[in-house]
């Protein structure tokens, strides 16, 4: 058992603090407003979250964050040194400066030069904290590494040439995550960040979640990108349509410098249109979709004593976890297709025979918050029997921003435009899908009136919502208490899903989403360095679309009503079946 925190007093550059002997150094400088420099340490992504465990990103290995203990007349690493009374710390001590420029310049010694081209330049710590200590010559040039780039998946792009060793990566992926893909290997120069058995990242167990690409500070590790295949498209004699993810509008503004969490859906449409698509459609239509799909699923389940608790589907990086760490749990996950994958499948057949145009004519673009959703538009279940796929190209929110940087649309000083009909409207439910606890929130509102009749009068399902890993909540439907359980990441699913196997929990249905927060802080979004404060921006800002929305329920939705009456027949139908549900492989697990 641990011992309890005490209270303790240091100084930091003369200023008096008082902190306690569990925390760092690197921690109590910056809550009282100092900066100290480091590439290792990533702050507060998993620390925030109560209850869901806490993951320290303090490996201490780049020694970038060194500060001198004066008393002891010494370098010490701040995000691994704790706080002990009377210490007496200088950040800024002439030593502390002198060997974080020697630290740098080793570390850029053998780092590629290739900035201007480098995935992520203007994006990287690195070149940041080159430029902050005004490194413009090196001292020392090392052997450069010759490593083989790691191009082999549809998601993620690993240059091991960039990597610093920092191993964010490998916390991320062992201890958040807990997928166990990447690890440490070899000694010295050759140590390096590798897959089991150095396999190709498309061979392995990965996800594709892109939490690693998040937490990398160089390029590394980036995103595969689909921007080239966009531009061909549309320049092409093809019939392009785009659709964009709830959780788009609450994060793209950052790239154009708005506040955190700012909901710029008018300019994102009108810049998508100036871009040179035919329709801009929304995937909060086909979220309300997969509640129609879902909730009428959870419905059946329920009523012919089917098998509990029901899984949400939406997340492909969670869905290809449980097909290799939980291949035994595979009749239990919602037959649902992903909402955009659903969009694509109505679109090359009920849009494409409306408009009179052949499917294979048509290129459905998705802008997606996730890496997964590049995999997940190329699995072979997700596609039609005429050889064509639901999705043609996936990009994220950072790519859509170079884009439209690319092209010198100012976006900031763009008017408002409205999403392209009949795939423009939805309901407050499809939005909050971006959000952790959002799809089964959106799924209870629909859900709920249909086992009962009644009129739900209280849309707000205030405990299925937040940043905490982990949550659960007890819903009386029709006189029955129905247990729902929300998780995000990846390590949280795992720990749920184990008591599932093992008959320690008992849940009606459970949302599984694979990043920490939910889409709102996936894999493309742009980079939050780990600040929750972002993070809970972008999810009020979603909670905020809802409220703001008329309706408010996805059955609700006339368009969803029209779609049905038209072409689908009924919910969880044969033809809707045919369209918009997959089944799932059981991979293997390495």
């Amino acid at each position: 058992m641990s011992q309890e925190k005490k209270l303790v007093t240091i100084t930091i550059n003369g200023k008096t603090i008082v902190t306690h002997d569990k925390e760092t150094i690197l921690h109590a400088a910056n809550e009282n407003g100092f900066k100290i420099p480091t590439l290792c340490h990533y702050r507060k992504l998993a620390k925030a979250e109560e209850g869901a465990g806490s993951h320290h990103f303090n490996s201490g290995s780049c020694r970038v964050c060194m500060v001198m203990d004066v008393k002891k007349d010494k370098l010490v690493p701040a995000c691994v040194t704790p706080c002990s009374d009377g210490m007496d710390i200088s950040i800024n001590d002439l030593k502390v400066i002198q060997n974080r420029r020697n630290v740098l310049e080793l570390i850029l010694s053998d780092h590629p030069k290739d900035c201007l081209t480098c995935s992520k330049s203007g994006q990287c710590e690195l070149q940041e904290l080159a430029a902050e200590v005004d490194l413009r010559q090196l001292r020392y040039e090392g052997e450069q590494r010759h490593e083989k780039v790691d191009t082999s998946s549809l998601s993620i792009i690993r240059d091991m040439n960039k990597c610093i060793y920092c191993k964010r990566c490998v916390v991320m992926c062992n201890d958040v995550q807990k997928v166990g893909v990447l690890s440490a290997a070899g000694r010295g120069f050759h140590s390096t960040i590798s897959t089991p058995f150095d396999l190709p990242l498309s061979e392995t167990n990965c996800t594709f979640c892109g939490q690693c690409v998040s937490v990398c500070p160089t390029g590394a590790l980036s995103e595969v990108s689909n921007v080239d295949e966009v531009w061909k498209a549309l320049v092409s004699n093809k019939y392009v349509v785009v659709q964009t993810a709830p959780a788009i509008r609450v994060a793209l503004g950052e790239e154009f410098g708005y506040p955190s969490g700012t909901n710029v859906t008018g300019k994102m449409v009108r810049a998508l249109r100036q871009m040179g698509f035919q329709k801009v459609f929304d995937t909060n239509f086909a979220a309300d979709l997969t509640i129609m799909e879902e909730a009428a699923e959870l419905v059946d389940r329920i009523q012919n004593n089917k098998r509990l608790p029901i899984l949400t589907s939406c997340c492909p990086g969670w869905v290809k976890y449980l097909e290799h760490q939980f291949n035994d749990l595979l009749d239990i996950p919602s037959s649902c297709k992903s909402p955009h994958e659903m969009f694509g499948s109505i679109t090359k057949t009920y849009f494409a025979e409306k408009m009179g145009i052949n499917p294979k004519d048509i290129v459905v673009v998705s802008v997606m918050p996730c890496l997964a959703k590049k995999y997940e538009s190329a699995r072979p279940e997700l596609g039609h029997e005429d050889g064509y796929s639901d999705v043609d190209i996936v990009i994220t929110t950072r790519e859509l921003a170079k884009m439209i940087k690319e092209i010198s649309i100012d976006f900031n000083n763009l008017e408002d435009d409205e999403f392209d009909n009949p795939f423009g409207e939805s309901s407050g439910a499809g939005n909050i899908f971006a959000s952790s606890g959002g799809v089964i929130e959106a799924a209870l509102r629909t859900a709920y009136e249909w086992i009962t009749g009644d009129e739900l009068t209280q849309l707000d399902f205030k405990d299925l919502r937040g940043l905490k890993g982990s949550k659960e909540a007890t819903v009386e439907i029709d006189g029955k208490p129905f247990t729902i359980g929300v998780v995000s990441g990846l390590g949280n699913a795992n720990t749920l899903l184990r008591k599932i196997r093992n008959g320690d929990a008992h849940y009606d249905a459970i949302e599984i989403m694979a990043c920490p927060g939910g889409c709102i802080a996936g894999g493309g979004q742009p980079y939050h360095h780990g600040d929750q404060d972002i993070i809970k921006a972008r999810m009020n800002s979603i909670y905020e679309i809802d409220q703001q929305k008329e309706i408010r329920q996805s059955h609700k939705n006339p368009q969803i009503f029209k779609l049905y009456d038209e072409f689908l027949g009924k919910p969880y139908g044969e033809k809707a079946h045919q369209l918009l549900h997959t089944h799932y492989v059981k991979r293997e697990k390495m």
